[in-house]
């Protein structure tokens, strides 16, 4: 949704930050805009926190059936398809994301899916995926909320291949046999 281009806040950045901050803006009453240039929800909600949990809990129910025998359960047979744990995964961030779209709305909150960088007082400059420029939009007040981002390493490039960003990880085509994090963050810790 996009209306208008004059606003009480802006906020720049659709994360878990962004995306509170706006919400509660509007129930006070501001005009208020979430300008996102990836997805609504940020990297917790769809590359981190939230879809390794939906892995976590997949992987506590492999190891649960596993161990049924010591409960007085006999489960024969038992595997996995990793294709569809991914899947699933995938799905549980996209209908979290689609939440949050859903709340931007029931709001009146206008999103604008671009970048935006601040180029002057109470203005954001806007600049499509497709690196359109579109008309600024002005606010009274604006906040930064612009969240995480992988950060590389000199010779541990990012390859998707053997070196991965928590996107990569996310999505891998076959189950590592192991796997080296580097980094203790939120997402780190998931991963590991």
């Amino acid at each position: 949704m996009t209306a208008g281009t004059e606003f009480d806040l802006v906020v720049i950045g659709g994360g878990p930050g962004g995306y509170v901050a706006a919400i509660r803006a509007a129930q006070l009453g501001l005009r208020t805009a979430v300008v996102e240039k990836e997805h609504l929800g940020g990297v917790c909600l769809n590359w981190g926190c939230i879809p390794t949990k939906a892995l976590l809990h997949t992987s506590e129910l492999y190891r649960q059936i596993k161990e049924a025998e010591a409960f007085g359960l006999r489960v024969e047979g038992v595997g996995f398809d990793f294709e569809r744990i991914v899947q699933r995964s995938r799905n549980v961030a996209g209908k979290l994301a689609r939440g949050v779209a859903f709340l931007m709305k029931k709001n009146k909150i206008a999103v604008f899916d671009a970048t935006g960088r601040i180029e002057d007082t109470g203005r954001v400059a806007l600049t499509s995926k497709d690196s359109t420029i579109l008309p600024s939009i002005t606010a009274k007040h604006i906040i930064v909320a612009t969240g995480a981002r992988a950060r590389s390493l000199p010779e541990l490039e990012p390859d998707g291949a053997r070196i991965w960003t928590y996107k990569e990880a996310m999505v891998p085509d076959s189950l590592p046999k192991s796997l080296l994090v580097i980094g203790s963050g939120a997402i780190g810790i998931e991963f590991a």
